[in-house]
């Protein structure tokens, strides 16, 4: 490679990161405004210098402002750690999408498709349906062993490391997921008690009604940690998208990495729907948004998709508690009205960088 072409690589890669990074600055900017409005709508609204003035006093103690204690107790008790909940699992869900698409070279893989959200519910509902219920620790300790045991039969279903490939892997998802779903529908329908199995039934719809400050603590640090990792290992998931002779020639043994990455990322689908239940559509959608505005390099796919998810579920979950209110419906059936039109959008022009083999 000439001089002047190597140059213009070099000057083309630098644009790209600078236009990585604003867009990424852009999007968190939307992503604070659109949690602040989020915050402000509710059956009281609060004007959003109210809102700001009471998150300042509790978090830096700026002194107390005019506002009501009732408004104090809204913002804090009720509608911050939901909102909050929103933001950690839209960004973990989509987040979640795009590494499964890149690790199993599938535009449609999310965490439905690959038993991860089947797997975490049946665990949730055992807990709830078998014994009683429990503490939000408890609950996610279950969804999370509910995860990683779907992923490890997957793993089982898909055969010997070296038969296992990406379309393996996606068919043993689907198997895994209706034979979890099953299971959790046996669950519901055997339960003695039908205020837990209306419960249940409900949070398998997706609900941010009752955060519990433990289980977003949880997933908020499994989140960032998570995202952290994933983001600096990301040219390892480019090379994975790529192909398995492409990570082999960069020096990376590709069964043993999908292998690890995809138990981190049940790990955090586990906790994430332990809090929120069963979410879809973001991990399937927002991905592919991600990668029309981002490019396909990871390590601005990534940081892009969590920002996209996390708006989503933002916005998703202010129209599901204010659009019948005081009746709330579940987050999910949210989602999946905004979400199903839009992948026929993106089914309409031309597909994503992933391959569907």
């Amino acid at each position: 490679m000439t001089a002047p072409a190597l140059h213009e690589v070099v000057a083309s890669i630098r644009r790209g990161r600078r236009r990585g990074a604003l867009l990424t600055v852009g999007l968190a900017a939307a992503a604070a405004i659109a949690a602040l409005v989020a915050v402000c709508i509710g059956p009281v609204p609060i004007a959003p210098g109210t809102v700001v003035g009471i998150i300042a006093e509790g978090l830096f103690s700026t002194g107390r402002g005019d506002w009501s204690d009732s408004a104090q107790q809204i913002v804090w008790a009720t509608r911050l750690p939901r909102v909050a909940m929103a933001l950690v699992a839209g960004a973990v869900l989509a987040v979640s999408g795009a590494m499964l698409q890149a690790l199993v070279r599938n535009s449609l893989a999310d965490p439905y498709l690959l038993g991860l959200n089947s797997g975490a519910s049946t665990g949730v509902a055992l807990v709830v349906l078998v014994f009683g219920g429990g503490s939000a620790l408890l609950f996610s300790g279950a969804a999370l062993a509910g995860a990683i045991g779907a992923v490890v039969l997957v793993l089982m279903l898909a055969g010997a490391a070296n038969r296992r490939g990406p379309l393996r892997l996606v068919l043993a998802g689907l198997a895994v997921g209706y034979a979890l779903n099953a299971a959790t529908s046996f669950l519901v329908f055997s339960s003695d008690s039908p205020e837990a199995a209306r419960s249940v039934l409900f949070w398998l719809l997706g609900s941010l009604a009752s955060v519990q400050p433990i289980a977003l603590a949880a997933a908020a640090i499994t989140a960032a940690i998570g995202l952290g990792i994933l983001i600096l290992i990301a040219p390892m998931v480019d090379a994975l998208a790529a192909g398995d002779d492409s990570a082999r020639s960069a020096g990376i043994d590709p069964e043993r990495t999908r292998i690890l990455l995809m138990v981190g990322v049940s790990a955090m689908v586990g906790v994430t729907v332990a809090a929120v239940g069963g979410v879809g559509f973001i991990g399937l959608v927002v991905p592919h948004l991600a990668r029309r505005i981002a490019g396909g390099r990871h390590r601005a796919v990534l940081p892009v998709s969590a920002l996209l998810g996390a708006i989503l579920l933002v916005a998703a979950d202010t129209v599901a508690r204010t659009a019948f209110a005081p009746q709330e419906i579940p987050v999910g059936v949210i989602t999946g009205i905004i979400g199903a039109p839009f992948l026929l959008v993106l089914l309409r022009t031309p597909s994503s960088s992933i391959s569907t083999s």
